[in-house]
């Protein structure tokens, strides 16, 4: 199931996999990562909810780049590799 949805998903990994040399990857970031992105996705549906009922429709930009970044972290915190997770936190 897992390579069938990392093929699924490809552009988005093969985006934060590339790279050379070394990387370091500590266990706890892809948790913080899973979090972050839960939280995210939470936020753009409380955000999606509020703006629906307030009728002003302006404010599906910042609730769409909320989503965004909320897939996009769990995407890569549960399909990704350990460079793709080092390739977000910034760790060489």
């Amino acid at each position: 199931m897992k390579t069938q949805l990392r093929k699924l998903f490809w552009f988005i990994l093969a985006y934060f996999e590339k790279g050379e040399g070394a990387y370091i990857c500590k266990p706890l970031n892809r948790k913080i990562l899973i979090v972050v992105g839960i939280l995210f996705i939470l936020l753009s549906s409380i955000g999606i909810f509020f703006t629906i009922e307030a009728g002003e429709y302006s404010y599906l930009l910042p609730v769409a780049v909320f989503f965004i970044v909320g897939f996009t972290s769990l995407i890569v915190g549960f399909l990704g590799s350990d460079r793709a997770i080092s390739n977000i936190w910034g760790g060489k």
